[in-house]
């Protein structure tokens, strides 16, 4: 088959095109080669993903030439192109994509598993054949081995467990298998040998763990005191087993980001009520009434407010005063509402801060920074500079920022470290008293932990 012919047919018309597109698919795998090479040309006119399309309905005849153009990929560009087009082949049966799990090529594997993944419970049939794969010298294909186990989902934890109880599996794979009964169906999927372990590994963690800082993404609360109970009264939570904080910031960071799952109620099951740390209770997560009322809302800014401004009311009516805080590690928004003898006495969000939708004055705590929506720079200060130059950017921002006295920046971190705790200092120095713990709010009462493997 001619390229030049093939490139003029797929890069013409959308009329043109289609009927050559058919005419490949048709032809199978007398046409792989040809359309393959047009895949892994990045200097084609046809864009990419025209012969991936062609290729991904051609199926099982395209499937080793894949592997092959992945094993041998001249730039990292081809070995992309041809391994997303390798995991999302049109194939009835996953089991045609055994024979990759043994690849020499550490990114056909990891190939081959995103494949599997991607059928979900339609590859529990070969569960019993990625079991070598938990166990694999490359981190990415033991990843990729994982996700595919929780994909298949609760089909796959009887293999599982068998590998757990199997000690001729290797200490590797065995571990990959407790991680992936993790992710599959979270605590309840360990059998009562790997429950007790992990509460043994959880005692151990509990005497000698070091705090150390958290990654801020999400919101939550502080409290004065060290009564732990009537912080879990406070917010309808129960089931509170033992933690680390290692394992609490996990299941927090863990559960704010489970946008991508499908499972319900995987980001409203439970918080992570830390410790006593320097005289101070946090609470990472919210009640699920508190999340449903926000994620229900049509206008959820200004009920998060509500919700926020009643809840730190109610908390320091409760305890004397009440901190809520709320950082994203992606938009830059950042929030903090304080609260002392049940009046909330300041309320500041970054995204609503020009539209007076912030309550009380400025606080003591916010003094000497700009607050996050302010620009202390003169309109003409980067005049001149290469905007796209950021070393000449940053240079002239020190410059300004120096010469006129221009403040930092506050954020809602800022502001915890001057008032009660900021997570993301937690070091050596820090005075813990008590345990953590992960405790369950009324949807997770209902519908369990969620579902993946966190540190002890």
């Amino acid at each position: 088959m001619d390229k030049h012919l093939l490139t003029d047919a797929l890069s013409g018309s959308r009329d043109r095109a289609e009927p050559a597109r058919a005419l490949l698919v048709e032809q199978g795998a007398e046409a792989v080669a040809a359309v393959l090479d047009v895949l892994c040309d990045e200097h084609s006119p046809v864009d990419w993903t025209v012969p991936a399309d062609i290729l991904r309905g051609i199926g099982e005849p395209a499937l080793l030439p894949l592997a092959q153009a992945v094993a041998t990929a001249a730039s990292p560009e081809v070995a992309r192109r041809a391994g997303w087009t390798l995991a999302r082949l049109d194939v009835a049966d996953p089991k045609v994509y055994a024979p990759l799990l043994g690849h020499p090529d550490a990114r056909v594997r990891t190939d081959a598993l995103i494949a599997l993944g991607n059928r979900g419970d339609t590859a529990a049939s070969i569960a019993h054949l990625l079991v070598p794969s938990l166990g694999d010298p490359e981190p990415e294909v033991r990843r990729q081995a994982v996700r595919a186990f929780e994909a298949i989902g609760t089909a796959a934890v009887p293999e599982l467990r068998r590998v757990r109880r199997a000690r001729a599996s290797g200490p590797r794979i065995r571990a990959g298998a407790l991680e992936a009964l993790a992710a599959v169906g979270g605590p309840a999927a360990l059998d009562p040998t790997d429950q007790e372990a992990w509460r043994r590994l959880t005692r151990i963690g509990l005497r000698t763990e070091t705090p150390q800082g958290m990654h801020l993404c999400g919101s939550w609360y502080a409290v004065p005191g060290t009564d732990q109970d009537a912080v879990l009264d406070a917010f309808d939570l129960g089931e509170a087993h033992p933690v680390t904080l290692r394992t609490g910031a996990a299941a927090w960071n863990h559960d704010q980001h489970a946008w991508h799952r499908t499972r319900p109620h995987e980001a409203c099951a439970r918080v992570f009520v830390s410790p006593v740390l320097d005289g101070w209770t946090l609470v990472f997560g919210d009640s699920s009434q508190d999340r449903h009322r926000v994620e229900d809302a049509d206008d959820r800014e200004e009920v998060l407010a509500e919700v926020v401004r009643q809840r730190c009311a109610a908390l320091s009516r409760r305890f004397g005063s009440a901190q809520w805080y709320g950082m994203s590690c992606g938009d830059g928004w950042t929030a903090w509402c304080i609260a002392e003898e049940g009046e909330v006495v300041r309320h500041y969000d970054v995204f609503t801060a020009d539209e007076e939708g912030d309550e009380g004055t400025p606080h003591p705590a916010e003094s000497g920074y700009l607050l996050p929506h302010e620009d202390g720079f003169p309109e003409d200060a980067f005049d001149g500079v290469n905007l796209s130059d950021t070393e000449e950017f940053a240079a002239r921002h020190r410059e300004v920022k120096e010469r006129l006295r221009i403040p930092d920046t506050c954020n809602a971190d800022d502001i915890a470290a001057r008032l009660s705790v900021d997570p993301q200092s937690l070091d050596a120095r820090t005075r813990v008293t008590g345990h953590g713990v992960l405790a369950l709010t009324a949807c997770g009462r209902e519908h369990g932990h969620p579902a993946g493997a966190l540190p002890v």
